[in-house]
């Protein structure tokens, strides 16, 4: 485990800038979506800056960006097409690009580590799926745990 820390370090600065380029592509496609509602090209661009967002985190074993990340995307990709991303469901999803853009900021760079608890992560993802909420998801696996749990909550 030490050998993958002294492996894994030197490739944060490199992952931070490529993260930092994936969520500016996300915010251009999120702006787009505000001009055009449910457009495909845009949501699907947005699922894939989501999910590259969400390996890279994952190979640099950034766990809680990497969760919510999959999170995210694991919703978004399960109400394509079946539901309206109106204002409110887009700016939910806005406040979710802007929480990984600050926990990047917040990442350790000596050792990788993000001491947060993932409370705020679950509060705006399930802010999200309430304004998309009516819309069946099956969510499941190890790329979705916090979507799951968030969904399963709201509908307990």
């Amino acid at each position: 485990m030490l050998n993958e820390r002294k492996n894994w370090n030197p490739r944060l600065p490199e992952f931070l800038i490529e993260a930092e380029t994936l969520l500016a592509k996300s915010e251009e496609c999120l702006a787009h979506l505000q001009l055009i509602k449910n457009d495909p090209d845009a949501i699907h661009c947005l699922l894939g800056t989501l999910l590259t967002l969400a390996n890279r985190a994952g190979v640099l074993a950034l766990g809680d960006i990497c969760t919510f990340a999959r999170s995210l995307h694991a919703v978004l990709s399960q109400v394509q097409g079946h539901v309206n991303l109106h204002d409110q469901a887009l700016d939910a999803l806005k406040e979710c690009l802007t929480l990984i853009a600050w926990q990047l900021e917040l990442v350790d760079l000596y050792t990788g580590d993000l001491r947060l608890d993932s409370t705020e992560q679950a509060s705006l993802l399930e802010a999200f799926i309430a304004q998309i909420d009516g819309v069946p998801c099956t969510l499941g696996g190890p790329t979705s745990g916090l979507a799951y749990a968030t969904m399963a909550t709201r509908r307990a």
